[in-house]
Order: C-alpha cells, then sequence, then structure tokens
C-alpha cells in the first residue's frame, strides 16, 4: 500500500499542477475556486481517470486534462455540500470551507463556475484532438453529476433528512449510487472513451467503478463512526447525531466492513480483461478499505 500511495501521490502532484494551470486568477470567485479546489484531498477521481486512460495507452499528460474536470466537478459538490443550507460544515481538509472564509453567496457562485469549468476544461481541443470524444466526455459528465446523477443522489438524501425518515438499505444503494458513485464511475469510464475503446472494455469499468463507489461510501461511513477528526480534517460522527441511516448504522461496523471487502473484491474481478495492465485500479480498489481520510 506504501507504493500504491506513493503512486497516487505523484499523481496527485501532477494534477495539482495542471489544475493551477487551467483555474482562473484574479478576483474573489477565482480566488474561492481556487481555494475550495487546490492544496489537498486524495484526488482518487482524478487518479481513476489517468489510470483508466492507461489501459488504452491514451498519454498521461492528455489524460490529465479530463482529470482536472472530474476534480473541478467535485470541488463544485465539495462547496455546495458544505454550505448551511446543506450539511453546514466549517472545515473542509482542516482549512475552513469556502462559505466560512468568504461568505455564503460567494461559495455558491465560486462553485457553480467550477462546475462550468469542468465542462469548458472538456470542450477544449487540447483534451482530445477528436470533437466527438470530448462531446462524448461533456455527455457523460453531465449525466453522472446532474439531476439523474450526483444532484439527485443529494437531493434524495436532503428529502429523507427533511422528513425525518431513516432510508432502508435497498434506498441507501440507491441514494449513494448517485450521489457518489456517479462520478466515480465517470471517472474510471473516462479513459475508455478518451481511448475510443470498445463496448466491452467499457463494461468492465463501469462494472468495476460500481462496486468501488459503494465499498468508497461505506469507508466514508465508517470513518464517519470511528475516524479521527484531526486526520480527516472535518467534522465527524454527523451521521449520527442526525439520525441518518448508513451502512454502517443498518449492517453493523463488522456487517459494514464484510460489505466493503466483498466489494472490493467484485471490483478487482471485474478488472481480469485488462491483466496486469489494471494493478493500479485493483490497488485503488484496495485503497478504498485502508484510508483515513
Amino acid at each position: 500500500m506504501l507504493d500504491f500511495s506513493t503512486h497516487l501521490g505523484d499523481i496527485a502532484t501532477q494534477l495539482e499542477t495542471r489544475l493551477d494551470q487551467l483555474l482562473p486568477t484574479g478576483d474573489d470567485i477565482a480566488q474561492a475556486m481556487r481555494w475550495g479546489t487546490l492544496g489537498g484531498g486524495k484526488r482518487l477521481r482524478g487518479f481513476l481517470v489517468v489510470e483508466s486512460a492507461a489501459l488504452f495507452d491514451v498519454p498521461r499528460d492528455q489524460a490529465l486534462n479530463t482529470a482536472a474536470a472530474i476534480e473541478c466537478l467535485h470541488a463544485y459538490s465539495l462547496i455546495h455540500d458544505d454550505l448551511p443550507c446543506m450539511d453546514d460544515d466549517d472545515l473542509r481538509r482542516g482549512r475552513p470551507t469556502v462559505h466560512r472564509k468568504w461568505d455564503e453567496a460567494t461559495a455558491v457562485l465560486a462553485g457553480d463556475a467550477l462546475q462550468t469549468q469542468a465542462f469548458t476544461i472538456l470542450s477544449n481541443a487540447t483534451t482530445h484532438h477528436d470533437a466527438n470524444v470530448r462531446i462524448a466526455l461533456v455527455a457523460a459528465l453531465a449525466a453522472a453529476s446532474g439531476q439523474a446523477g450526483m444532484v439527485g443522489g443529494q437531493a434524495m438524501d436532503i428529502a429523507a433528512e427533511t422528513a425525518g425518515r431513516a432510508l432502508n438499505l435497498d434506498e441507501i444503494q440507491l441514494l449513494q449510487s448517485l450521489k457518489t458513485g456517479a462520478l466515480i464511475q465517470f471517472s474510471a469510464r473516462a479513459g475508455a472513451i478518451l481511448g475510443q475503446a470498445d463496448a466491452q472494455a467499457h463494461a468492465a469499468l463501469t462494472a468495476y467503478a460500481d462496486a468501488l463507489g459503494v465499498a468508497f461510501q461505506i469507508r466514508d461511513d465508517l470513518l464517519d463512526v470511528d475516524g479521527d477528526e484531526a486526520t480527516a480534517g472535518k467534522a465527524l460522527h454527523k451521521d449520527a447525531q442526525a439520525g441518518k441511516a448508513t451502512y454502517v448504522s443498518l449492517l453493523g461496523v463488522d456487517g459494514a466492513r464484510a460489505k466493503a471487502d466483498s466489494l472490493v473484491e467484485q471490483a478487482i474481478t471485474a478488472l481480469r480483461p485488462f491483466g496486469a495492465d489494471a494493478s493500479a485500479l485493483a490497488d485503488a480498489a484496495r485503497y478504498t478499505l485502508a484510508r483515513n481520510t
């Protein structure tokens, strides 16, 4: 896992440099965009883009643009999630959230701008020479991030919390497949889009990402129960305080861990068509169980 952590860190460093180049500078909105995006984070979604693209011999320098786009989209979602009308968090990655450092209006606008920045990056000719590939990337990210994806999952979460109703396991699985899983699935499939791969490759990476996304969420639920706030850089134990149903509350700690273990094995099995070339993606699945943030 140490070697994988080094590899993940190397790609994160390259991605940080690319984001620094692609993000605007200047006014408060630009500075808030940069605050919410740069300076931390695992960059796992960007990593999945880079490593899935490598399966199809897409140059890393080219894949980094798409990786930067998903990180902009993810940063927008975090900025908005942290707002008082959503999760109401004061810290993100050990620093004040955007609405605490500036104000709520700036945070909303910075998130909006990061969302559009993601599509600006994907539509640029430097991302891929083929306009059809760029259109496919834009369409896939739009589907993953909108009402039928991440936003829809967030809406389900808010509706359940507002109604004071604990979701059952099937409902949680649907919610998290949208809220968390959709962007992870895009990240893994993006490499196949960039590489203009066949339907079999898309299916294998989709199966991998679907299992990985649920395992990732279960690990988040476990960290909310037994994680360290200083390490996480944000408030923990909020789900239990809010009475929210999670994988842990429904399956128990041991049951949730067993479920995550099984899902990681499913994810790794889905990568078999790619052989040893997918070892970094397999390690990424294992990492979901070992991470502390």
